[in-house]
């Protein structure tokens, strides 16, 4: 999951939490909100990382044989 999905995850799902009134029957959305914001910062927090190792990585040199 890339860093724009995951804010877009986190953003649909802030609107679902907070911002929609409707409902509809058997689903609460509410929660479905709630877990697109914790799969979206899950995802930001799991690219982050990702994207710093591989960052990291970069301007090593391997050692000589």
């Amino acid at each position: 999951m890339q860093i724009g999905s995951s804010l877009f995850l986190l953003a649909a799902g802030a609107i679902l939490a907070f911002a929609v009134q409707d409902s509809i029957n058997g689903v609460d959305l509410t929660m479905v909100g709630y877990i697109l914001i914790a799969v979206g910062a899950l995802g930001l927090i799991v690219s982050l990382v990702l994207s710093g190792r591989s960052r990291d990585r970069r301007g090593e040199v391997p050692p000589p044989r």
